[in-house]
């Protein structure tokens, strides 16, 4: 293993380098200021991590298994394909893992009521699943946009008891959402916990969903280590907030052995702003939602239209983490556009009868791309990070298929 120095983001003030940060109303200082306290509180406490990872265990079904996708691997030649499987997680993605740490809080702190913003629907259901485990209000701000896009799991959440609000505003998408759940924080601060749900948001979210979500990584080290008895030569992630990715790529960033890539929403190509990838669009820095980052912006430093086919990485930011990481040239970040996603959904499902979610389809697009261009000895692990039951109906229509 190659070791860089240590790496110690964020720092006390919730920076990663130039990005992060506490940008919010007066309303939310104390609130946030509470948050980050209770936090530190509650990560020193064993018992708090022992109820966690219970949960982990005996509710989502952790650990999720590493995967050789090894006939998609045979039809590209080049390198082998693993797949970290969050798709089999309860709930069918990686939300679950932070929505059941920030409810534990939650609960910690007294609070009887979560809301929550979605894009493709998953951190909602996530949302309400554990809501409903914990015996809480769930209110779930949702872009009218992406209601219609993802109408199985506004159903989901419904069934799971909570109320999902259509956000009409704007783009009617996930910055739409996350705008209205920050308006009703602001209106509700005493006694609602807001369940960000990617590693973005004002300090200290952006670590503490991170904290969560690398269970993903630090189990991905052990598995490849059993498996290959060595770790991959590549880990991929989708990117839009980043909230897989960052769990993935965390436990690997002291180890640059491992070339980390994060994929994102290339939409319809990066000449115009028809696609969701402030990174690979050289996006200037820009504040949206609480915290600093690169970000999609016109000429006037408005905030840009965005499109991607997948809901949940139609965001015109990306997280402060992912941003640094950018900078310190510790993570390449590059763009898979709508049609390699499908290509890449597609595949999965004709090789390895496996329906991903169109938002880890994009990483998938990377890895089908590149594994041609590697030895066949050589590893790519893919975070697949959700399953793709909620996109059919996206696909079909694509496809020109009535549902």
């Amino acid at each position: 293993m190659t070791q860089t120095t240590s790496y110690t983001a964020p720092d006390e003030n919730g920076f990663f380098g130039q990005h992060g940060g506490m940008y919010v109303s007066e309303t939310l200082i104390a609130a946030l200021t509470e948050l980050k306290q209770e936090y530190a509180k509650a990560k020193a406490d064993p018992e708090f991590w022992a109820c966690f990872y219970h949960d982990l265990k005996y509710y989502v079904g952790r650990p999720s298994p590493v995967y050789h996708a090894e006939r998609l691997s045979k039809h590209l030649g080049g390198a082998q394909i693993y797949l970290k499987r969050e798709d089999l997680n309860h709930s069918g993605a990686h939300k679950i893992n932070n929505t059941i740490g920030q409810a534990l809080l939650a609960q910690r702190m007294g609070k009887k009521r979560v809301i929550a913003e979605t894009g493709a629907g998953q951190h909602g259901v996530a949302s309400a699943t554990v809501a409903a485990r914990f015996g809480m209000e769930c209110v779930v701000f949702m872009g009218a946009e992406d209601i219609q896009r993802q109408a199985p799991n506004v159903y989901r959440m419904k069934l799971l008891g909570a109320k999902v609000v259509a956000v009409e505003s704007g783009s009617k998408t996930l910055k739409d959402a996350m705008n209205e759940a920050m308006r009703e924080w602001v209106a509700r601060v005493d006694d609602t916990f807001y369940i960000i749900g990617t590693a973005a948001g004002p300090m200290p979210y952006p670590k503490m969903v991170r904290d969560f979500q690398c269970v993903i990584g630090n189990e991905a080290r052990e598995q490849m280590q059993a498996l290959i008895h060595r770790q991959p030569d590549v880990a991929a992630a989708c990117v839009g907030g980043g909230s897989n990715a960052i769990g993935l790529f965390y436990p690997y960033i002291n180890d640059t052995a491992v070339r980390l890539v994060g994929v994102e929403a290339g939409g319809l190509g990066l000449s115009g702003s028809q696609h969701a990838a402030p990174i690979s669009s050289n996006s200037p820095v820009g504040v949206l939602h609480g915290f600093r980052s690169y970000l999609m912006q016109d000429e006037f430093g408005q905030i840009s239209a965005t499109h991607s086919v997948s809901a949940g990485l139609d965001y015109p930011g990306i997280g402060p983490e992912h941003s640094h990481l950018h900078d310190i040239n510790r993570v390449e970040y590059t763009a898979a556009d709508d049609k390699a996603a499908l290509d890449a959904f597609h595949a999965l499902c004709r090789f390895e009868g496996i329906i991903p979610a169109l938002e880890s389809s994009h990483a998938l697009a990377w890895a089908m791309e590149n594994a041609p261009k590697m030895d066949k000895n050589q590893v790519i692990l893919v975070n697949l990070s959700g399953r793709g039951d909620k996109d059919i109906n996206t696909v079909a229509k694509l496809d020109g298929i009535g549902l």
